[in-house]
């Protein structure tokens, strides 16, 4: 019955384009307490997203998921083959992550075949704070990782691993100046990624692409070198999915 009455709120929404909460009222037997206490329950999800004062329309993230197909099949179509180029061009395991719920998870990985040794970073979850991947995506979206909630609870799994909260808060800004993240042993010794987002705003920021090597491989001129590399061809991609995107400084790049 709940899951039915937040169903029916979206459908009188999405119909009208913008509803308010008597709107809604009129529309289905919902009384006005409740009506208002489930759209505040969708506007805090990002389903509903109040546009003028008490009226709402469809909220960013469930159009995000409707307008267009961004399932991994539909992704891998455009962005395995640019990843498994740069695999080959660069000599190294390339990745595509995504935030899945609260969580971003590496989906796929691309490996070069030119006969060189190579790190395999594996699929699945990645800690927020010890992957270059998930800093990617983390440090582009601040409405949806909060520090404070962190707090006490960033697990050490080297002793390269940042678990201080003010720490991590300037290395995001570092991130977002630099427009890629790093991480050099802080999941596993010997072990470094670069990574960037697809894009800093929109779908793409919620999705990173970069590699892993090894330390002895990725040094810090390397890295400094890979960065801006991976940056590039993650904007190249958000421009061949079609996505809006701006640059890291901000500047519209397309529309």
């Amino acid at each position: 019955m709940h899951l039915e009455r937040l169903v029916s709120i979206l459908e009188i929404v999405g119909q009208k384009g913008e509803a308010t909460v008597a709107d809604i009222c009129t529309h289905s037997d919902l009384p006005k307490p409740s009506a208002y206490r489930l759209v505040q329950d969708l506007v805090g999800v990002g389903l509903l997203e109040p546009v003028a004062r008490g009226r709402f329309a469809i909220g960013v993230r469930l159009k995000n998921v409707t307008s267009s197909d961004h399932s991994d099949r539909a992704l891998l179509d455009v962005i395995a083959p640019v990843l498994k180029q740069a695999a080959a061009g660069e000599g190294a395991a390339f990745f595509l992550s995504r935030l899945r719920g609260k969580s971003v998870e590496i989906v796929h990985v691309e490996t070069p075949d030119t006969g060189v040794s190579f790190l395999h970073p594996g699929l699945g979850k990645r800690p927020l704070h010890a992957c270059s991947c998930s800093k990617a995506v983390a440090a582009f979206s601040p409405d949806l990782f909060h520090i404070g909630e962190m707090e006490g609870r960033l697990r050490a799994y080297t002793e390269f691993t940042v678990t201080d909260i003010d720490d991590l808060e300037t290395e995001f800004t570092t991130i977002r100046t630099r427009g890629f993240a790093e991480c050099v042993e802080e999941i596993e010794r010997g072990m470094c990624s670069v990574a960037a987002p697809l894009a800093p705003s929109g779908p793409g920021a919620l999705m990173s692409i970069g590699a892993t090597g090894s330390v002895r491989v990725f040094t810090p001129e390397y890295r400094e070198k890979l960065g801006p590399r991976i940056t590039q061809i993650a904007f190249e991609l958000s421009t061949s999915l079609g996505w809006a995107v701006t640059n890291h400084a901000g500047k519209a790049e397309l529309s």
